[in-house]
């Protein structure tokens, strides 16, 4: 245990839940999530919330990843509920998309939104582009 005063914290324990998201309540109240914060994770959440649908060659070269490497990701983020995957045929082709389900789009904004208030915590001023 730290000898830091509570108040010293960046992140409450809501922030850092480990409860499900099955159990949590239908908000964006903030909540840190461990599975999205990972950076390569972050990087295709922040993909796919931008979009419908992403083809798996557009995410792959999006966040530079090989194809085994954003297939491990995509089954993490499937097996959470965050992610649906797709698979259909362009003429003979295989075609794989991704997209955010409404559970995955729930917790991605409510980790910005805890990211958002250790940001505001630490006194960091967060400039609009």
């Amino acid at each position: 245990m730290s000898d830091a005063p509570m108040s010293d914290a960046l992140m409450s324990d809501a922030l850092m839940s480990d409860a499900p998201m099955s159990d949590a309540p239908m908000s964006n109240e903030p909540r840190f999530d461990e599975l999205i914060h990972a950076p390569t994770r972050l990087a295709i959440v922040s993909l796919l919330a931008a979009s419908e649908w992403a083809d798996f060659k557009f995410i792959r070269d999006s966040v530079e990843l090989s194809d085994s490497a954003l297939s491990k990701q995509l089954s993490a983020l499937t097996d959470a509920g965050y992610v649906e995957i797709s698979k259909s045929f362009v003429g003979k082709r295989p075609r794989t998309s991704a997209r955010l389900t409404r559970t995955g789009r729930l917790a991605f904004e409510r980790h910005v939104n805890a990211l958002q208030q250790i940001v505001a915590r630490a006194g960091v001023t967060i400039l609009p582009d």
